[in-house]
C-alpha cells in the first residue's frame, strides 16, 4: 500500500488572497505613517536643540488632568495599541497565527527578539560600574511603522510571506511589550477603578456579541474604560489592546467591526497619534557631555547593544531553531541571509521603546535623555544596517505566485 506523502511545511508562505489584501493595506498605511513619524521625530530633536525652553514648556503644558507629553504617551498611544489589538485578533482568527504550525515561527522569533535583547542589556548593566537594571525592557520592542517603512524602501522585492512575517512579528512583539508595561510598571492598584475598566470591557464584549454597531456607544465606552484604567494605576494604553482583542471579527460578514474600525483608526494612529508622540518624546538635547555619556553609560550601551545585536540574534536564531524543530524549509528564492536582514529591522525600537524608557527612568532627567538618545541611535543604526543588507541582496528566482 502506498503511503500518502506528507506535504513539507514551508516557512513564510504567501498569505491567502483576503489576508494578502489586508497585509498590503497595512503595509501601505504604516509606510506613510512611518515617514510622518520620522519627520515628527526629527522636528522634535531639532526643536529641543534650537529652543530647549519652549520645547519643555509645551511638553509640560496642562490640558485638563494631564500635560501634553502624558496625553501623547497615555492617550494617543492608546489608539496605536487599539489598532495593534485588532490586528492581533485578525491574525489569531483569520491570519497566519490561526495555523499553529505557521504561527510557531513568528511567535518564536518575537519571543527570541524580546528575551535576547533584555538578557544582553542585563549582562552589560550587571557587569559594569554604575549599571541600572531598570531599563531591561527598553530594547524589547519593534516599531511597526518605522520597520515597515525601511522594508518598503529597501526591500520591495522581498516575498509577501516574509513581509507578513515582519508584520506579525512586530505585532506579537508589541503585545509582549505592553504586557511587560502592565505587569512591571504597575506599582499600586486601585481595584475599584480596575474593576470599572474590566466592567466596561465586559459590556464591550457583550455588545459585540449582540452585533450592536452604534459607534457612539463604543466611543463613550472606550473613553470611560480608558479613564478607569488610567485611574487604576495600570498604564492606560492597556485599554486599547484589551478592547481591540474583544472586537468582533467574522468571515460571515463582508465588513465586520475590525475591518471597518481598523480601516478608520489605522491612518489616525500612524499619521497623527504616533507622530505626535514622537514629536513630544524624541526631543533629546544633544551636547558634548550627553554624547560622551552615551558611549560610557551602561544603560545606553545596553540599549544600543540590545537593539542592534540582541534583536537580530534573537529573531533570526529563534526563527532558525523553530524551522529545525518543525523541519520546515525556506521557499524558493529565499535565503537565511534574507531572514537575517529582516531580523535586523527588529532592532528599530522607537515608539514603544521610547514609551518604556519614560516609564523606566521617570526621576532622572539626565539618564532619561541618555536612554532616549540610545533608543534613537540604536534604531537608526539598525535601519541603516538593514538597508545596506537588503540593498546588497543578490537577485534570486522569484516564484510566479510571488510576482
Amino acid at each position: 500500500m502506498n503511503q500518502r506523502r506528507r506535504r513539507p511545511l514551508v516557512l513564510f508562505p504567501r498569505p491567502d488572497r483576503q489576508d494578502a489584501i489586508a497585509i498590503s493595506d497595512v503595509l501601505r498605511t504604516e509606510t506613510f505613517g512611518g515617514i510622518f513619524m520620522l519627520v515628527a521625530a526629527v522636528a522634535g530633536i531639532t526643536w529641543a536643540n534650537l529652543h530647549t525652553a519652549s520645547y519643555h514648556a509645551v511638553q509640560q503644558t496642562y490640558l485638563g488632568p494631564l500635560n501634553l507629553q502624558h496625553w501623547a504617551a497615555d492617550g494617543l498611544l492608546t489608539v496605536f495599541f487599539f489598532v495593534a489589538g485588532m490586528e492581533l485578533k485578525r491574525e489569531l482568527t483569520a491570519g497566519s497565527l490561526r495555523r499553529p504550525a505557521q504561527a510557531m515561527v513568528p511567535i518564536a522569533a518575537a519571543i527570541g527578539g524580546m528575551i535576547v535583547p533584555a538578557g544582553l542589556y542585563l549582562a552589560i548593566n550587571l557587569t559594569m560600574d554604575g549599571g541600572r537594571t531598570d531599563g531591561w525592557a527598553i530594547p524589547m520592542a519593534t516599531d511597526i511603522a518605522f520597520a515597515l517603512t525601511v522594508l518598503a524602501l529597501a526591500g520591495p522585492r522581498l516575498p509577501v510571506g516574509l513581509r507578513a512575517f515582519l508584520l506579525t512579528l512586530a505585532i506579537v512583539d508589541d503585545i509582549g511589550a505592553i504586557a511587560v508595561i502592565a505587569v512591571v510598571f504597575t506599582s499600586s492598584l486601585a481595584w475599584a477603578w480596575l474593576g470599572g475598566a474590566l466592567a466596561c470591557a465586559l459590556v464591550w464584549f457583550v455588545l459585540q456579541r449582540a452585533r450592536i454597531d452604534a459607534w457612539p456607544i463604543y466611543l463613550v465606552l472606550f473613553l470611560i474604560a480608558w479613564w478607569c484604567m488610567y485611574s487604576s494605576g495600570v498604564h492606560a494604553t492597556i485599554t486599547g489592546v484589551l478592547l481591540g482583542l474583544l472586537t468582533r471579527t467574522s468571515a460571515a460578514e463582508t465588513l465586520d467591526p475590525i475591518d471597518r474600525w481598523e480601516h478608520f483608526w489605522r491612518p489616525i494612529s500612524s499619521s497623527i497619534a504616533v507622530p505626535i508622540f514622537a514629536l513630544m518624546s524624541a526631543g533629546v538635547v544633544v551636547t558634548g557631555p550627553a554624547l560622551q555619556r552615551i558611549v560610557t553609560e551602561p544603560v545606553a550601551l545596553g540599549i544600543i547593544a540590545g537593539l542592534i545585536v540582541g534583536k537580530v540574534i534573537g529573531i533570526s536564531g529563534a526563527a532558525w531553531l523553530a524551522a529545525r524543530i518543525t523541519k520546515a524549509a525556506l521557499p524558493e528564492g529565499l535565503r537565511w541571509s534574507d531572514v537575517f536582514s529582516v531580523a535586523m529591522l527588529g532592532g528599530i525600537g522607537f515608539t514603544v521603546a521610547l514609551l518604556v524608557t519614560e516609564l523606566s527612568f521617570p526621576g532622572d532627567p539626565a539618564l532619561l535623555d541618555a536612554a532616549k538618545a540610545a533608543v534613537l541611535i540604536g534604531s537608526v543604526l539598525s535601519a541603516v544596517i538593514a538597508t545596506v543588507l537588503l540593498r546588497r541582496r543578490r537577485p534570486s528566482p522569484v516564484p510566479a505566485w510571488e510576482k
